[in-house]
């Protein structure tokens, strides 16, 4: 699908890249907001900025590329006898490594610490990697990455090295350095799984044994105690109990589905335990996820470690009140989190997600709206197939003080749309709250339109924005293409409307601050743009003549006041915003309004490029009017107007002047009144001369008679430089 753009900045926390470690500080230019992301146990170092003997690979923004889903768009790439070594950035007694390995191949990591090795290694995997979904238009061989981790068996100090070397090819991306706490344990009255048979090895099936356990401790505690225990089929009936373990590091449950049930009275909590599953492929009829169905209402999930499943938790039916905090989601072959419709009360806060399939986040509010729901302070880190966060659907939704970065293909760091996907839907309705998020390096080139998608897209996909969308204190750093996208992703030209951004700050833009190509209308306010890569606006609406989108100053925004000349081509990344070609028609595709208009000869007709299409106006009512805005003062100096060439248009004489604008309110006159001949026989076309001196944004042809109808008539306004 073609498409058009236009530009902004946001104020909150600003984001730092020092020693490979992301840290936030507020900018000057607005007030303090609350810092974005979740407050993580860890920290995190890009290999890309530790010592290597290995081959630095990237940037690179190529959908498909090993650089291209690494955290920064970098990485490590270490071939036997190779290592990277990391210097440590606090104390820590456990790490997590981010790697890739060519397809079908697995091996290990040798670890020094401090020049030592240590007796473990890191089992490093092409098994859970390289996923195909053909039935996802636009995708390719994704999900590149994966994640393992090690107790180091030892305490390591702020300053200290840790070091991984390579046995065969391995791309390391980041590591996650740790304080892991020793194990909890088993609370008072608790119900073990081991008191009912489970296998704390591994080796043997504890499913019954689990079961056993959750029938037992009915309004109480089932215990997991360290240990590895395998599940082969999914739980049920799971209500009024908590799940416990002695943390993550240490009570490991191997299941691909855990909980899979369709009602539950509720009071379910589930905490402190890893889940992992053997999920390599995404099969989406299938459930392999953590959690699928519902919960039931006040219920939680936290302290969970959730990776190799498809999806972390897909929730329906009545999950009232739930709150999912504190929690890792990685490695997944589709989303990390869906609301997947009917989700009340519901909150999603301090999680940490990196490399999932699909969304990282998302709402769906399918069969019934989910309301009242928020996903807060969470930290998302390359999804590697959509978006970060993504809310479709739903009424008084909150997106607040979230830190996303690196999206790749398919997707924004934050979508808000109305693309249903299915039926019934519920669009977006209320009050959708995005306030306080961080987004870095996000934003993709959608193999499907061939354009890119913004930091930030507004998507009236399906149905037209009707809620109240306020987009407050943003702060967008080093997005491939634009900061904030305003679509109609079904290509039907529905309004992206409603809309307000405030306070923003946009920190070097590949293209341009607003990616304006639908039909519809925001206001900006305190939007401050620096390092923008073409121009401040793409305004181009699509389809042609569906009608415009009105860009309102609220004050305070610099940085970002030009506006990409040629709706006809894409900013490129970085190109800047060449000037017009003398010979290009700078009103085509541009938007256009009329005083009225008959039936389907709407004023868009006059500038589709196609001179057997026209507008007319309103019949038996001179004078009438045709407005042109140009997107930016343009030195025209000739205009050429069409009728259709067939010969069935019989020659007529319409009288009419040309007016000029700079804001599109106060209008001179720049040709004045006169009648023009148009006749098949010479092409049905009038050249009109502007003098020069002149640079209007907005063209207005009025026109006062036509001896041919009693109406203004136009098939084409086409305005030149020369």
């Amino acid at each position: 699908m073609p498409s058009r753009g236009a530009v902004w900045t946001a104020a909150g926390a600003a984001v730092v890249l020092a020693a490979g470690m992301l840290y936030a500080t507020v900018p000057t230019a607005h007030a303090a907001v609350a810092a974005a992301g979740a407050t993580l146990p860890f920290t995190s170092v890009e290999a890309e900025s530790a010592t290597t003997t290995g081959t630095k690979i990237g940037p690179d923004y190529t959908q498909g590329t090993v650089a291209s889903e690494a955290s920064g768009r970098q990485a490590v790439r270490l071939n036997a006898g190779q290592r990277v070594e990391f210097t440590v950035p606090r104390a820590a007694n456990a790490v997590t490594v981010s790697y890739n390995v060519p397809d079908g191949q697995s091996g290990q990591l040798a670890v020094y610490v401090n020049g030592q090795r240590i007796s473990a290694t890191l089992p490093v995997t092409s098994k859970y990697s390289y996923v195909d979904t053909p039935w996802i238009v636009g995708s390719k061989t994704h999900h590149l990455f994966d994640n393992a981790r090690l107790l180091l068996g030892q305490n390591v100090q702020a300053g200290d090295k840790v070091a991984f070397e390579a046995q065969s090819q391995v791309t390391v991306d980041v590591a996650d350095f740790e304080q892991a706490a020793g194990p909890a344990t088993k609370p008072a009255g608790a119900v073990s799984v081991t008191d009912k048979g489970a296998d704390a090895s591994g080796q043997g099936d504890s499913t019954q044994a689990f079961r056993d356990a959750i029938a037992a401790a009915k309004g109480g505690v089932v215990w997991i105690p360290q240990g590895t225990f395998r599940l082969t089929s999914s739980l049920s009936g799971v209500e009024n109990v908590t799940l416990q373990g002695a943390g993550h590091w240490y009570s490991v449950v191997r299941s691909s589905r855990f909980i899979d049930q369709s009602g539950s009275a509720g009071n379910t909590h589930i905490k402190d335990f890893a889940v992992i599953g053997e999920v390599t492929e995404r099969v989406d009829s299938n459930p392999d996820n953590f959690v699928n169905g519902t919960l039931g209402p006040n219920s939680s999930v936290s302290g969970m470690w959730v990776q190799h499943v498809k999806v972390g938790l897909w929730l329906m039916g009545n999950n009232d009140n739930l709150v999912v905090e504190n929690n890792r989601i990685l490695d997944t072959t589709a989303d990390g989190l869906n609301l997947n419709g009917n989700a009340r009360g519901v909150r999603v806060r301090n999680n940490f997600l990196r490399n999932q399939g699909d969304d990282a986040l998302a709402m769906w509010s399918l069969y019934s709206a989910d309301t009242d729901s928020s996903f807060e302070n969470n930290t998302i880190s390359q999804p590697n197939l959509a978006n970060g966060i993504a809310i479709y659907g739903g009424r008084d939704i909150g997106v607040k003080n979230n830190l996303i970065s690196d999206t790749n293909a398919l997707g924004s760091g934050i979508a808000i749309s109305n693309q249903k996907f299915a039926d019934p839907f519920s669009p977006l309705a209320g009050t959708i709250t995005v306030s306080g998020n961080t987004l870095i390096r996000t934003g993709a080139l959608n193999p499907n339109w061939n354009h890119p998608m913004g930091a930030i897209r507004v998507d009236s996909y399906d149905s037209a924005i009707e809620a109240q969308v306020n987009i407050t204190d943003t702060t967008i750093t080093d997005s491939p293409y634009s900061a904030f996208e305003f679509v109609s992703g079904g290509g039907r030209g529905l309004a992206a409307k409603n809309t307000t951004v405030d306070r923003a700050t946009v920190n070097k833009v590949g293209t341009v601050v607003v990616q304006a190509e639908a039909q519809g209308a925001a206001k900006f306010s305190n939007v401050q743009a620096i390092g923008v890569g073409a121009a401040g606006v793409y305004n181009c609406p699509y389809p042609t003549g569906s009608g415009s989108f009105v860009l309102t100053d609220g004050g305070g925004n610099s940085g970002w006041s030009s506006t990409w000349s040629d709706c006809n081509s894409w900013p490129q990344p970085g190109a800047g915003n060449p000037d017009p070609d003398p010979g290009s028609n700078l009103a085509q595709g541009r938007t256009a309004t009329a005083t009225g208009s008959v039936d389907v000869y709407t004023p868009g007709k006059a500038v589709d490029g196609n001179a057997s299409s026209y507008w007319e106006s309103t019949n038996n009512a001179f004078p009438q009017s045709l407005t042109v805005d140009l997107g930016s003062a343009k030195a025209v100096r000739r205009l050429v107007l069409k009728l259709p060439p067939a010969t069935a248009w019989q020659a007529r004489t319409q009288t009419l002047s040309v007016l000029g604008s700079t804001d599109g309110s106060s209008f001179s006159t720049l040709v004045a009144s006169k009648d023009y001949r148009f006749d098949p026989a010479t092409g049905n076309t009038v050249t009109i001369p502007v003098p020069a001196g002149t640079n209007p944004r907005h063209l207005r042809v009025q026109i006062t008679a036509n001896t041919g109808w009693p109406a203004a008539q136009l098939s084409e306004l086409e305005a030149y430089l020369s």
